[in-house]
Formats: C-alpha cells, structure tokens, sequence
C-alpha cells in the first residue's frame, strides 16, 4: 500500500509490470477533464484557452505558463493549486498536466494521521481548494504497535497510541485535485545529460523566455509545448532533474513492501483479526515468532514489519515493509514472510481482491542549483529520509511552491524563468528545511544498520516521547502539526537528548558512537542540523547569474579611449577597448 503518510513509508513507487523500473505511481482517473483532442484544441471551461495551434511539422504545438509532467498526487495538487484562483487577486494560470497514464487508476492506499489531514484541510481550504474533508474511506481512533520478542517485552504486548489514523479515498483525493488545468496524454522523451542540457538534441530546450519541451504517446503522436516553466512531478527518478554531487551525500536506502487487500475467513462479529483489533490501524508489528528456523537469522539481520488497516467486515489491508534497506530487500522475501506471518496468526486469507509492490528510495542527493526544470514531490526528494511519509508532506509543500510561482508570474513583463524556477527550489529546500532533512538523513541511516532487536528497542523508545515530540518528528515539514518541534537547531537537539534517554541500554550507546563516526565521515550535515555553528546550507536562491568577465574595468578602458583619441600616432581603436553595446 502506498501510505503517503501511512506507516513509515508513504510515497511509494509501484512496479508494474509494463514499466517496471519507473518510480512513478500509475494513476487512476475515473473520468476525463479538460482533454486535449485528437486535432489539437485545447479547451479550458469550455472556452478555447489558445486561439490557435501552430503546427511543427507533424508536431502539434501548444503553449502554457506552466506545464507539469505526471500525475500522480504531486502533479495534481500542484497543477490544481496553479490554475486555482484562492482570491479575485491571485494569478490564475494556464496550466497542462501531462501523462500518458494521466486518465488510468491510482493504485496507491494512502494512510495519514487524522491530525495532519485536518492541517492539509484547513490549509487547501485557504487556497480555494475544497473536498479533502471527504476524501476520507476509513478512520481509526487508536493505533497500535507490537515490539515485543526483546527487552523483556512479552510478544503478545501491544503498544497503543492514542492518535488517530485514516485511509484516503484514493479516488475521491484525485477528483478533488482536479483543477482547471488541462491534461494531456503524452509522455517526454528526454534525458538530463547535463544541466539545463538534454537528449535527444532539441527534445527539451531552455532559454530566456522559457522551455519547449518534447512529448509523445506510445503511437508516436507528438506535441510541442512552449511553456514558461516546467514542474517535473515524474518520480524519485526522474530523468529531467540533476543532482547534487558536490555536497557530501549517501546513495538513497529503499523501502520495500508486498502489500495485499484480502478477505479473509473470520465471523464477523469478532472484535479483532487475528490479534489486530478492527478498530484500530496497527502501524508496526515487528514480531518474529512466525519466522520458520532455518530463516530466523535472515528475518532479525533484515527486518520486516507487518502494516495492517481493518476495512470493516472480514476486508483488511495487509503490507509486509523493510521499512529502509541498501541494498533493497527482494521483493518475494516481503511476500513470503506476509504469508507465514498470517499463516502463524490463524488467519486464513479466503480472496486477494487487490496486491501492491511498493518501491520508495529514500534520501540521497538533493537535486542540483541553477536547474530550469523545477523538480516537485518525489522528484525533489520530498519524502521523508527516515520513515517514507510523502503524501501530507507533498500537499502541504505544494501550496509554498505555488505561491512562490504565482508570486514570480505576478511581475508581468518583467517574469524570468531562471528566477521562478530558482525560487520555487527555495521554497522547498530553504537552509532551514535543508538542516532538518540532514537530521532525518541520519536517523534513516540508523535505522538502515539496525537488526530486528534494534529497531524493536528504537521504536519502544520512540513512541514513550510525549506524542507532540514524535508526530513532530514523523511529520518533518513545515505547516504540518508539532513540526514546530524540530523545525529549529535547539528543537532537534532537545529532541535526541530526551529521546535517547527513552532507549535501551545497547540502542542507546550505538546510536550515541554512529552519531560520533557520522559526524566524523559525513561532514558538517549533522553538526550544522543540531547547534548554531557551522553556518547554514548553500543556498537555492536566485542568483542574478555570473559576473559578465567581457565588461572588464569599464574606467580603464574609458581612460584609454580617450587618450587613444587624442594620440597623434595610433590610429585604430584596439577591439579589446571598444565600448561594449
């Protein structure tokens, strides 16, 4: 299941079988809006929103502000929040979303704290965006967790938390971000072989008044598009953005899951299935009494967790998780330790009505300053380093990027790609979000060396935080609720001295020695996210662009000139001190 703020794992990719590799959703789309046709016309509200379509050869060619590529939920929340009007005052863009997979099903399950959804109610709300408040299928008061196997916790122990949970109406959320843009259903066909440079020649080009961008359908049907800018919402990744190899970074940790929404055999009048009470969402069950004995040492060096969501009746969702793992835990180990994990339980699956393989990365190298492709959600490394929470994330960051492309679009005659496009990475990764994406970098790279013990102990510590520290922590982003807490360098330092006091012995002193060898071998990442020293992160913001060399000492060359005009012997004025137009 993909929780986008679901378990620790919510942005996930899905596999499927025509486009395995791709780290893009395959979205779902019950019916078509604002589609272009086969000859061209682009309607908007049923009025033309181009008077005409210029034709490139066999090559259609379309213009917008802003184009946005794929579409799953960061490319339809951005591309509604672009063509949304929150007042009389606002700009109002043109906007296409394109995707050839654009009108296919979301197959994602998306989970979110009930607490965070009302924050991304209230706030789209406030933008003009309404239906979030309905697109809720299920809710759970309570969530529950089991660690037991170690620390002398008891196996059967269950963890509750008092924090409410839900499970998005996949469905409804994709026609509440319907916007008013207009889709169409082609793909790019480019390729990022440097900065701002792309293959094949001429299939996405930058300049100063914006990008032409190549796209195709499986028919080889093709368009052009001239757009002021590019929003690329294509993935983890994606093939339009480069990254950031100058600063000291770590290649991505997976997480990796076999999901599946089974019904299983059980009376119906049971309060539980199994020992997962219907009226609760367990987040983790890190148990591992079900592993066969010859698999033990496999299943405790690398861990897998059971993720389950009680639908009503004998329905339940079920996902077996490596919650971050690099190398990638295989796929089929998911699905057989879900299976023997059921089996031990006494539940007897009688349909598998849907199944889900999910593929995240997480972390890695931030994308590269001075890009004209503005890269959003998972292409922008949105999802959070440590636990795989994107969705809330993902909304909640589309309304500042927005804002800042409306803000840019707002200075008329005066608007300039290089800027909008620099800007809108501000918003997302200003010094501040930076720091606090290296302090869950870390805690991801933790979590990623822990066996099954480890992580047993790391988690029983974590969820004895008062829940306002923990949510803060597992939300990471800011307009999210209790971000508040670690939104700063103090916050995130109070946060590990009370949480490693929470821990047991041996997790404690591990994680007090990585923090030491981290420090060491990473750079100032660490150090810089939890003290004032160290200054802060480079920088997204515009800037106005190189010194222009060729002007050279405007005053020297004056004085030259002058005198060269008033020499009786020199002739010709030396091109090297010609006044530059």
């Amino acid at each position: 299941m993909y929780y986008n703020n679901g378990p620790l794992r919510n942005a996930y990719a899905l596999i499927n079988p025509s486009n395995i590799g791709v780290n893009f959703l395959k979205y779902n789309t019950r019916y078509k809006r604002r589609s272009f046709s086969h000859d061209g016309d682009l309607s908007f509200r049923g009025k033309a929103l181009f008077s005409t379509i210029s034709s490139d050869g066999d090559n259609k060619r379309i213009e917008c502000d802003v184009i946005v590529i794929g579409s799953g939920p960061a490319g339809r929340a951005i591309a509604t929040l672009l063509s949304t009007q929150s007042s009389p005052n606002d700009e109002k863009l043109n906007v296409i979303l394109a995707d050839e997979n654009a009108n296919e099903k979301w197959v994602p399950n998306y989970g979110a704290w009930r607490k965070e959804w009302d924050a991304i109610i209230s706030s789209y709300e406030s933008e003009g965006v309404k239906g979030f408040d309905e697109s809720v299928d299920t809710e759970w008061e309570v969530t529950d967790c089991y660690f037991g196997g170690s620390y002398d916790i008891p196996v059967e122990q269950r963890m509750r938390l008092e924090k409410p949970y839900l499970r998005v109406d996949k469905d409804k959320l994709r026609d509440v971000l319907g916007g008013s843009y207009s889709i169409l259903e082609k793909n790019h066909i480019s390729s990022a072989v440097g900065m701002n440079v792309f293959s094949p020649s001429g299939s996405l080009v930058v300049n100063e008044n914006g990008c032409i961008i190549k796209l195709c359908d499986k028919n080889g049907d093709c368009s052009v598009v001239e757009s002021k800018l590019i929003v690329d919402c294509t993935g983890h990744e994606s093939k339009l953005v480069t990254r950031d190899h100058r600063t000291p970074f770590r290649d991505a940790g997976y997480q990796i899951a076999y999901g599946a929404l089974v019904e299983v055999v059980e009376e119906e009048e049971n309060s539980s299935i199994g020992p997962y009470d219907k009226k609760a969402m367990t987040l983790f069950d890190y148990r591992t009494d079900h592993i066969p004995t010859d698999e033990v040492s496999s299943a405790e060096s690398t861990p897998t967790f059971m993720y389950a969501m009680p639908l009503g009746k004998n329905r339940i969702f079920f996902e077996e998780t490596s919650l971050v793992g690099r190398p990638a835990i295989s796929f089929q180990t998911c699905k057989d330790r879900f299976f023997q994990r059921l089996k031990h339980l006494g539940i007897e699956v009688k349909n598998v009505e849907e199944e889900e393989f999910c593929y995240i990365p997480m972390g890695g190298p931030l994308p590269e300053r001075n890009q004209r492709v503005i890269a959003f959600g998972g292409a922008n490394a949105i999802v959070h380093p440590s636990t795989g929470y994107n969705l809330c994330r993902t909304l909640m960051g589309a309304i500042d990027l927005s804002k800042v492309i409306k803000t840019e679009f707002a200075t008329g005659v005066n608007f300039n790609p290089g800027k909008a496009a620099a800007q809108a990475y501000h918003a997302i990764w200003n010094p501040s979000n930076i720091r606090q994406r290296n302090f869950a970098v870390f805690g991801g790279e933790f979590l990623m060396k822990q066996n099954v013990k480890g992580l047993r102990g790391f988690f029983y510590g974590f969820f004895r935080l008062p829940v306002e520290i923990w949510a803060g922590f597992l939300a990471g982003w800011p307009g999210l609720p209790d971000n508040v807490h670690h939104e700063t360098w103090f916050g995130r330092l109070w946060f590990g001295l009370i949480f490693i006091v929470k821990l047991p012995p041996n997790v404690a002193l591990d994680l007090a020695l990585y923090i030491l060898a981290y420090s060491i071998n990473d750079g100032i990442a660490l150090p810089q996210s939890v003290t004032p020293f160290f200054g802060e992160p480079q920088s997204y913001q515009y800037d106005k662009g190189p010194k222009l060399s060729y002007i050279g000492d405007v005053a020297a060359k004056a004085e030259a000139r002058k005198m060269i005009q008033e020499s009786k012997i020199i002739k010709t004025l030396p091109v090297a001190l010609k006044e530059i137009a």
